[in-house]
């Protein structure tokens, strides 16, 4: 499991669109969310312990900036042919018992991933009112301890995740969001053998 850092897309960049089936069954699309504050882009999975160590924090992201008029959605884009606890199904347990209540959307192609230049989970996108890129980068500096092989503690190292919620406050206020940005780090995302995108290190 090599650990990977995200690509860092150019800030500026256009949301790429998107339009993809969530857990219930319905598509979501980039044009869902025109009329929002600001649109939070993550890619995630379920068995990544980067994911699993931020899972919390990501809930309460939810809870605490939904209501703020953020639009918030997660993706996940792993080969579930090779990962089968990311499958759709295994997404729609994971949203429940993590308490997600934001849309948590299955990228079967892999190209809404590849159109982010996502590379790890978690790796988060944040776009402005016009969707342009004002934040990409690590959700706050706390990793899982790796404790023993594959196994990881998160208890010694909580994260609460004060660099993005910096990001999204720095947004809802009308103030720049700051380009001095450290890349998220964690699992690379599992490609579809013979579809790693040309950033996919290996």
């Amino acid at each position: 499991m090599p650990l990977t850092p995200s690509t860092m897309l150019p800030l500026g960049s256009p949301a790429p669109g998107f339009s993809l089936p969530d857990t219930d069954g319905h598509t979501v699309s980039l044009e869902d969310f025109k009329d929002a504050k600001a649109l939070l882009v993550m890619f995630i999975c379920n068995h990544c312990p980067f994911v699993v160590h931020v899972a919390s924090e990501l809930a309460r992201l939810g809870n605490d900036y939904q209501p703020k008029g953020v639009a918030i959605v997660a993706v996940s884009a792993n080969d579930i042919a090779s990962y089968p606890a990311d499958s759709p199904e295994k997404m729609k347990e994971e949203k429940a018992l993590r308490g997600y209540t934001f849309p948590y959307l299955y990228d079967a192609t892999q190209s809404v991933a590849k159109a982010y230049t996502a590379a790890c989970t978690p790796d988060f996108f944040l776009f402005d009112a016009d969707h342009k890129l004002v934040y990409r980068g690590q959700l706050d500096d706390s990793r899982p301890t790796r404790i023993s092989s594959g196994h990881y503690d998160s208890a010694s190292n909580p994260c609460d995740g004060t660099d993005l919620r910096w990001a999204l406050d720095a947004v809802l206020s009308g103030q720049p969001v700051s380009a001095d940005q450290r890349p998220s780090m964690g699992c690379n995302i599992k490609w579809k053998p013979g579809n790693e995108p040309d950033y996919f290190g290996g």
